[in-house]
């Protein structure tokens, strides 16, 4: 996410932490640069104008001047106004304080991901405690409507029974209808991709706004579209008078212009980004959070909040005390790869650690791929519980069995146990040294030592 950006600035920062003293010279040449870095972001012209004179007000004050650490002061200062940027500090929740069945529509142009935000959204919902109905009103994609109803089937949830045949704003009414006598207390409308310039695809959602009444109406807009997804809101928000973003895609945003531009453009909150094609990848939003990480400095709250949601803490108790008895074996670690997967891919889990995102970089090769993780769990489900609970047992005619009931090779396997081995002499030996040791142990794996 944002690695383009991210690097760029990295490097300008770098410049500022090597100046014992700072002048008003300096910081005019860090901010030039990052005027120009943000603009390279395709950041809106403006929004980096204003950004930039915050900054350079705040900067060239005697408090920082005169600090001890001129460097990291303006460093702040730059996280704060992005922060700031992106509306930190506002409430952006869903406004759902309204008697159900509550409205949400979802617009936005063909493309940008709207269906499977629905689905996503009648999630997060759902993990709320809320019951949500999803209503496909796309009647001109092909397969839109089955397209919606295959989610709702996925998350275990109901799908207004809707036809290509009927008019977009028969459906919602007759769905707001259905919604209030079955008892659901959220609608999700699913609408029609279309140009905000599209005069009488624009007029439909004005119509279906006046029969659903919708507590919020977000644009599900494409993070990498930049500047164009500002344009687009613009539209948008003319004619319905949007309430908020969904960002999608933004795991695949390396430049960052829309996130940093669409608030301070529109006045209107980001209130969530799509992280990944899965169903739960959908975060609500926090502009401090997301800074952090286009400033290498990691994003703890959403690591720990992801580890409570999706790690069994008895388990993770059990698998603690059976590393200090020495009888943590494949198994264990299997099931250390499920709760893993649950948590998202490893390089988003890493990039959420402080200064993981580089250190992945310098080890790139080292760590284990997605597909080379499934390939060892898929290893591992080929043996037999004895095997699992002792490696050692596993010989020549083992090896070749688990290779061919998991598809792969006889050295596969055998690089699989030999790892396993390193890694648990690696894991013993920090747990006898302390914390100390855990430095020693980033050094194995910038070595080139495989990791689990």
């Amino acid at each position: 996410m944002f690695e383009s950006l991210s690097d760029k600035l990295d490097l300008i920062f770098k410049k500022l932490r090597g100046h014992g003293v700072m002048t008003e010279e300096n910081i005019k040449d860090a901010l030039r640069e990052v005027r120009l870095v943000l603009l390279e972001a395709d950041v809106n012209f403006k929004v980096v104008k204003d950004f930039i004179e915050k900054v350079r007000m705040r900067a060239i004050g005697s408090q920082v001047l005169q600090s001890l650490a001129p460097g990291q002061q303006v460093i702040k200062i730059v996280h704060d106004e992005l922060v700031s940027l992106m509306g930190g500090g506002e409430d952006n929740s869903l406004d759902l304080a309204a008697k159900p069945p509550v409205a949400i529509m979802l617009v936005g142009l063909q493309g940008s991901g709207k269906t499977t935000t629905c689905g996503k959204l009648a999630k997060f919902l759902k993990n709320q405690r809320r019951r949500p109905l999803l209503v496909p009103a796309d009647v001109y994609r092909p397969a839109a409507i089955q397209q919606l109803k295959t989610l709702g089937t996925q998350l275990s949830l109901e799908v207004f029974d809707s036809r290509a045949d009927q008019d977009p704003v028969d459906i919602c009414r007759e769905a707001l209808r259905y919604a209030h006598i079955s008892g659901f207390d959220t609608v999700i409308f699913d609408t029609a991709g279309r140009l905000q310039i599209d005069e009488a695809l624009m007029e439909e959602l004005v119509r279906i706004k006046a029969v659903a009444e919708p507590r919020e109406i977000l644009l599900v807009a494409d993070a990498m579209t930049g500047q164009e997804a500002v344009n687009v809101a613009n539209g948008f928000d003319e004619r319905l008078g949007l309430t908020g973003f969904v960002l999608t895609k933004l795991d695949g945003d390396a430049k960052g212009g829309a996130a940093l531009s669409i608030k301070a453009v529109t006045g209107k909150p980001i209130k969530f980004v799509g992280l990944g094609e899965k169903l739960d990848a959908l975060d609500v939003f926090h502009a401090d959070r997301l800074v952090s990480r286009i400033l290498g400095m990691g994003d703890v709250l959403t690591l720990i909040e992801k580890a409570q949601s999706t790690i069994d803490i008895k388990e993770a108790q059990k698998l603690q005390h059976k590393l200090k008895k020495n009888q943590y074996d494949l198994e264990d670690f299997r099931n250390q790869l499920q709760q893993m997967k649950k948590m998202g891919s490893l390089e988003s889990i890493m990039g959420l650690i402080p200064g993981m995102g580089k250190m992945m970089k310098q080890m790139e090769g080292a760590q284990p791929s997605e597909k080379e993780l499934k390939r060892i769990e898929a290893i591992i489900d080929s043996m037999t519980r004895e095997e699992r609970a002792n490696p050692g047992i596993i010989n020549g005619s083992r090896r070749l069995r688990i290779s061919k009931g998991s598809g792969t090779s006889v050295q596969e396997v055998n690089q699989l146990l030999k790892r396993f081995t390193e890694a648990l002499k690696i894991v013993r030996h920090l747990q006898k040294i302390g914390p100390k040791g855990l430095m020693k142990g980033m050094g194995a794996l910038r070595k080139g030592m495989p990791p689990f």
